[in-house]
């Protein structure tokens, strides 16, 4: 399974989910620069966290109109499976890949903190069964506030399209500890399709054992082919 990480200038987080990836038997994974403009056939393609062109005029809105985000596009379009991680996830809501909007914190601070996150029955891959109803990941973001008006929710829900809320030990949904005041205490969608995804924790930053979990190999694992997921 080949595996790419696109790179902007001013990300950070792509050597953390290189390494994610790359320390599993069966998964070969490559750099592309955002100046690339074919992608070579992935089979997941990841865009990484960090602060492309610097966060200058909103987060991901210089990102999106980079070279390579028309081959992501193409990729999305023909059904290829995308991850957006933190500001990979403003990218794709900046590009139109996925619905809604990242803004400031409600907090005004960058947050930097290990989140507890309510699991949505969503996919075959991403549900409270393959994944647990509760896991934790980090965040680490200043424009993590994801907003969306009624109908857009509205669609969310009734397309099973929210995988992750920000929630607290034993919470009932909307009771969180939400880090950025994101609305619904939403942290993580998806398309309509089932195939680009996007997410403000961090996953890639909970697969060691000196990481604050380990929980992030569940939500990388449930990206792969069968026969590899018992091997992540």
């Amino acid at each position: 399974m080949n595996v790419a990480v696109i790179q902007f200038p001013g990300s950070n987080c792509d050597w953390d989910a290189y390494h994610a990836f790359s320390s599993k038997p069966g998964l070969a994974v490559k750099m592309v620069w955002h100046k690339a403009e074919v992608l070579d056939d992935p089979d997941l393609l990841v865009i990484p966290g960090g602060f492309s062109f610097g966060d200058y005029l909103r987060c991901g809105a210089i990102a999106r109109f980079s070279p390579v985000m028309s081959a992501v596009r193409e990729f999305a379009d023909g059904g290829g499976l995308v991850l957006g991680i933190c500001n990979g996830f403003q990218i794709l809501c900046e590009a139109g890949l996925l619905p809604g909007a990242l803004i400031r914190n409600s907090c005004l601070e960058f947050r930097c903190v290990t989140t507890v996150l309510d699991v949505e029955n969503s996919t075959d891959s991403f549900n409270q069964r393959t994944l647990a109803k509760q896991i934790r990941l980090p965040v680490a973001h200043g424009e993590g506030n994801y907003q969306i008006d009624d109908g857009g929710y509205s669609r969310l829900v009734h397309g099973e399209q929210i995988l992750f809320r920000y929630g607290k030990p034993g919470s009932e949904r909307y009771d969180s500890k939400n880090p950025n005041g994101s609305a619904y205490d939403i942290a993580g969608i998806r398309n309509r399709e089932g195939n680009v995804f996007g997410m403000m924790p961090h996953p890639e930053r909970a697969v060691e054992s000196f990481h604050p979990s380990q929980d992030g190999i569940l939500v990388l694992r449930s990206l792969l082919n069968t026969e590899l997921q018992s091997m992540f």
